[in-house]
Formats: C-alpha cells, sequence, structure tokens
C-alpha cells in the first residue's frame, strides 16, 4: 500500500463544449452579469451571437475575464483601460516565450 493517498479527478473538457453561456460565465468566476457585459462593451470580451441571451464564450476567455476582474479589484484599473491592460499583458507572455525558445538551446 502506497504511503502517498490517490486523487481522483474528473472533469470536462471545455473547449469541446459550444460555449458557455453569460450566466454561466457569472457562475463559473463569480461576478455579476452586468460586470461581465460592461466587458463584452469595452472589447474585453468576444462572445459569439448577437444578443446578450444568445451570447456564448469560449472557455479559454475565463483567465482573461479572472484577470480583467483582479486587475480592477486588486490594482484600480478603470475599465475603459482594462482591453488595452490586458493586451499588453498577453504580448509580454508572448514574447517572454518567445525568448524562452529562443535562449533555450544555449542554456544546455
Amino acid at each position: 500500500m502506497s504511503k502517498y493517498p490517490v486523487i481522483v479527478v474528473s472533469g470536462e473538457i471545455m473547449e469541446e463544449a459550444p460555449g458557455l453561456t453569460l450566466a454561466e460565465m457569472a457562475g463559473i468566476c463569480g461576478l455579476p452579469a452586468e460586470r461581465i457585459m460592461e466587458y463584452v462593451e469595452l472589447g474585453i470580451l468576444e462572445p459569439t451571437g448577437a444578443t446578450a441571451r444568445q451570447w456564448r464564450f469560449p472557455a479559454g476567455s475565463i483567465p482573461r475575464l479572472m484577470k480583467a476582474a483582479r486587475l480592477q479589484r486588486d490594482l484600480g484599473v478603470e475599465a475603459s483601460s482594462l482591453a488595452l491592460v490586458l493586451d499588453l499583458l498577453d504580448e509580454m507572455d508572448r514574447l517572454r516565450a518567445r525568448l524562452h525558445r529562443l535562449c533555450a538551446p544555449f542554456d544546455e
């Protein structure tokens, strides 16, 4: 018998789902639907669908939504600046990953 406990984790692969509704996004992220609607108006999130009732968000938008909420809550970033701040942070992540790939052969 192993001295380490066995932990069984189950879940659903979200990208294969048709998309999350506004209510599902609000529930998952613990944010009011009105805040998510504001983020859509500001271009922070881009759901498919013509109206809020038809909106479907890809599961990949959850981290962006959570990051936007943290920036606004913890750092006081204005809602109107969130899209720009998020885009710049995403670009920094891409550049860091590229730099890491380029420097990896020299690290050996």
